[in-house]
Protein backbone atom coordinates (compact mmCIF):
# COMPACT_ATOMS: atom_id res chain seq x y z
CA UNK A 1 0.00 0.00 0.00
CA UNK A 2 1.39 3.29 -0.68
CA UNK A 3 1.57 6.43 1.13
CA UNK A 4 1.14 9.90 -0.79
CA UNK A 5 3.48 12.89 0.01
CA UNK A 6 3.11 16.13 -0.99
CA UNK A 7 5.82 18.64 -0.29
CA UNK A 8 4.08 22.19 -0.93
CA UNK A 9 6.09 25.39 -1.12
CA UNK A 10 7.06 29.07 -2.07
CA UNK A 11 9.98 30.10 -2.70
CA UNK A 12 11.03 33.29 -4.13
CA UNK A 13 15.23 33.07 -4.60
CA UNK A 14 15.32 29.46 -4.59
CA UNK A 15 16.29 28.64 -0.89
CA UNK A 16 12.79 26.80 -0.16
CA UNK A 17 12.95 25.08 -2.98
CA UNK A 18 16.01 23.48 -2.19
CA UNK A 19 15.00 22.67 1.43
CA UNK A 20 11.99 21.07 -0.37
CA UNK A 21 14.11 18.91 -2.49
CA UNK A 22 15.48 17.80 -0.18
CA UNK A 23 12.20 17.13 2.50
CA UNK A 24 11.39 14.91 -0.78
CA UNK A 25 14.52 13.19 -1.02
CA UNK A 26 14.20 11.91 2.53
CA UNK A 27 10.40 11.43 2.09
CA UNK A 28 11.13 8.86 -1.11
CA UNK A 29 13.64 6.68 1.13
CA UNK A 30 10.26 5.70 3.09
CA UNK A 31 9.25 2.37 1.42
CA UNK A 32 5.77 2.56 -0.39
CA UNK A 33 6.12 6.77 -0.41
CA UNK A 34 5.26 8.40 -3.52
CA UNK A 35 6.16 12.07 -3.14
CA UNK A 36 4.76 14.48 -5.08
CA UNK A 37 6.35 18.41 -5.49
CA UNK A 38 4.12 21.10 -5.44
CA UNK A 39 4.44 25.24 -5.83
CA UNK A 40 1.88 27.66 -4.19
CA UNK A 41 0.84 30.44 -7.00
CA UNK A 42 2.35 33.79 -6.93
CA UNK A 43 1.34 36.89 -5.77
CA UNK A 44 4.10 39.45 -6.80
CA UNK A 45 4.03 41.51 -10.04
CA UNK A 46 6.31 39.89 -12.95
CA UNK A 47 8.08 43.52 -13.17
CA UNK A 48 8.78 43.79 -9.27
CA UNK A 49 10.44 40.10 -9.57
CA UNK A 50 12.04 41.10 -12.23
CA UNK A 51 13.81 44.49 -10.75
CA UNK A 52 14.07 42.23 -7.50
CA UNK A 53 16.36 39.33 -9.54
CA UNK A 54 13.80 36.62 -8.17
CA UNK A 55 11.89 36.11 -11.68
CA UNK A 56 15.47 34.85 -12.79
CA UNK A 57 16.30 32.78 -9.35
CA UNK A 58 12.65 31.09 -10.01
CA UNK A 59 13.32 30.33 -13.45
CA UNK A 60 14.96 26.50 -11.75
CA UNK A 61 12.12 25.53 -10.64
CA UNK A 62 9.58 27.11 -13.20
CA UNK A 63 8.61 23.26 -13.70
CA UNK A 64 7.14 22.14 -10.38
CA UNK A 65 3.74 22.62 -10.86
CA UNK A 66 1.08 24.81 -9.05
CA UNK A 67 -0.92 23.23 -6.80
CA UNK A 68 -4.87 23.83 -6.07
CA UNK A 69 -6.27 23.55 -2.89
CA UNK A 70 -8.08 21.33 -3.66
CA UNK A 71 -5.47 18.54 -4.57
CA UNK A 72 -4.60 18.26 -0.66
CA UNK A 73 -6.99 16.01 0.17
CA UNK A 74 -5.47 13.66 -1.83
CA UNK A 75 -2.10 13.13 0.35
CA UNK A 76 -1.60 10.91 3.44
CA UNK A 77 0.57 13.71 4.34
CA UNK A 78 1.79 17.56 3.56
CA UNK A 79 4.90 19.14 4.07
CA UNK A 80 4.41 22.96 3.68
CA UNK A 81 7.28 24.97 3.38
CA UNK A 82 7.64 28.84 3.29
CA UNK A 83 9.88 31.66 4.12
CA UNK A 84 9.59 33.87 6.63
CA UNK A 85 7.84 37.49 6.69
CA UNK A 86 8.08 39.59 9.80
CA UNK A 87 7.99 37.05 11.74
CA UNK A 88 5.03 34.86 9.87
CA UNK A 89 5.08 33.09 6.57
CA UNK A 90 4.80 35.07 3.70
CA UNK A 91 1.52 36.08 1.98
CA UNK A 92 1.62 33.66 -1.03
CA UNK A 93 1.60 30.63 1.59
CA UNK A 94 -0.93 32.51 3.52
CA UNK A 95 -3.11 33.47 0.36
CA UNK A 96 -3.14 29.91 -0.44
CA UNK A 97 -4.23 28.22 2.92
CA UNK A 98 -6.97 30.91 3.05
CA UNK A 99 -8.63 29.00 0.03
CA UNK A 100 -9.20 26.26 2.00
CA UNK A 101 -11.87 27.00 3.70
CA UNK A 102 -14.26 24.43 1.35
CA UNK A 103 -11.46 21.12 2.70
CA UNK A 104 -12.09 22.82 6.27
CA UNK A 105 -15.77 22.46 5.95
CA UNK A 106 -16.14 19.05 4.69
CA UNK A 107 -12.78 17.87 7.32
CA UNK A 108 -11.13 16.71 4.14
CA UNK A 109 -7.37 17.23 6.05
CA UNK A 110 -8.62 15.91 9.36
CA UNK A 111 -6.14 12.87 10.54
CA UNK A 112 -3.52 13.67 7.64
CA UNK A 113 0.08 14.16 8.83
CA UNK A 114 1.18 17.72 8.34
CA UNK A 115 5.11 19.55 8.86
CA UNK A 116 6.16 22.48 8.13
CA UNK A 117 9.95 23.94 7.44
CA UNK A 118 10.82 27.47 6.57
CA UNK A 119 14.00 30.40 5.79
CA UNK A 120 14.65 33.73 7.14
CA UNK A 121 17.82 36.18 6.89
CA UNK A 122 18.83 35.49 10.16
CA UNK A 123 19.69 33.66 12.96
CA UNK A 124 17.07 35.16 15.36
CA UNK A 125 14.29 36.26 12.35
CA UNK A 126 11.15 34.46 13.24
CA UNK A 127 11.84 30.59 12.44
CA UNK A 128 10.08 29.12 15.06
CA UNK A 129 7.16 32.07 15.27
CA UNK A 130 6.74 31.26 11.61
CA UNK A 131 6.36 27.78 12.29
CA UNK A 132 4.55 27.27 14.94
CA UNK A 133 2.02 30.22 13.54
CA UNK A 134 1.66 27.94 10.65
CA UNK A 135 1.06 24.62 12.84
CA UNK A 136 -2.42 26.79 14.35
CA UNK A 137 -3.85 26.59 10.74
CA UNK A 138 -2.65 22.74 10.30
CA UNK A 139 -4.57 22.17 13.49
CA UNK A 140 -7.58 24.17 12.32
CA UNK A 141 -7.55 21.59 9.92
CA UNK A 142 -7.69 18.41 12.23
CA UNK A 143 -4.13 17.41 11.11
CA UNK A 144 -1.58 15.57 13.16
CA UNK A 145 1.52 17.89 13.28
CA UNK A 146 4.84 16.64 13.39
CA UNK A 147 8.18 17.82 13.58
CA UNK A 148 11.62 17.21 14.10
CA UNK A 149 12.74 15.67 16.94
CA UNK A 150 15.86 15.73 18.87
CA UNK A 151 16.63 12.22 17.50
CA UNK A 152 17.58 14.90 14.49
CA UNK A 153 21.20 15.69 16.51
CA UNK A 154 22.24 17.38 13.85
CA UNK A 155 20.01 20.38 15.26
CA UNK A 156 21.83 20.95 18.24
CA UNK A 157 25.43 21.36 16.59
CA UNK A 158 27.70 23.77 18.07
CA UNK A 159 30.55 23.88 15.21
CA UNK A 160 28.85 26.05 12.94
CA UNK A 161 26.05 28.52 11.54
CA UNK A 162 22.85 26.34 11.36
CA UNK A 163 19.06 26.33 10.94
CA UNK A 164 17.21 23.56 12.57
CA UNK A 165 14.46 23.17 15.30
CA UNK A 166 12.26 20.71 17.01
CA UNK A 167 9.51 22.54 15.51
CA UNK A 168 11.16 21.56 11.76
CA UNK A 169 13.70 21.79 9.40
CA UNK A 170 15.28 25.72 8.64
CA UNK A 171 17.69 27.40 6.88
CA UNK A 172 19.58 30.94 6.86
CA UNK A 173 19.66 32.44 3.58
CA UNK A 174 22.15 35.81 4.89
CA UNK A 175 20.68 39.78 4.33
CA UNK A 176 21.32 39.17 0.63
CA UNK A 177 20.24 35.96 0.01
CA UNK A 178 23.51 34.32 -1.09
CA UNK A 179 24.09 31.87 1.85
CA UNK A 180 22.18 28.51 0.26
CA UNK A 181 21.19 25.82 2.55
CA UNK A 182 24.34 23.94 4.40
CA UNK A 183 24.52 20.48 4.50
CA UNK A 184 23.53 20.36 8.11
CA UNK A 185 20.39 22.01 6.90
CA UNK A 186 19.64 19.89 4.09
CA UNK A 187 20.06 16.71 6.25
CA UNK A 188 17.78 18.05 8.79
CA UNK A 189 15.51 18.42 5.88
CA UNK A 190 15.86 14.81 4.56
CA UNK A 191 15.45 13.71 7.87
CA UNK A 192 12.25 15.59 8.29
CA UNK A 193 10.45 14.65 4.98
CA UNK A 194 11.46 10.42 5.85
CA UNK A 195 10.09 10.90 9.52
CA UNK A 196 6.83 12.34 8.05
CA UNK A 197 6.60 9.61 5.64
CA UNK A 198 7.62 7.09 8.12
CA UNK A 199 4.53 7.91 10.55
CA UNK A 200 2.54 8.74 7.83
CA UNK A 201 2.89 4.80 6.65
CA UNK A 202 2.27 3.79 9.98
CA UNK A 203 -0.91 5.52 10.03
CA UNK A 204 -2.12 4.47 6.85
CA UNK A 205 -0.84 0.82 6.69
CA UNK A 206 -0.51 -0.20 10.34
CA UNK A 207 3.10 -0.93 10.09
Amino acid sequence: MSVKVQVVFYSMYGHIYRMAEAVAEGAREVEGAEVALFQVPELVPEEALERSGAKAARAAFAQVPIIQPAQLAEADAIVFGAPTRFGNMCAQMRNFLDQTGGLWAKGALIGKVGSVFTATATQHGGQETTLTSFHTTLLHHGMIIVGTPYSEARQTIMSEISGGSPYGATTITGGDGKRQPSENELAIARFQGRHVAAIARRLVTGT
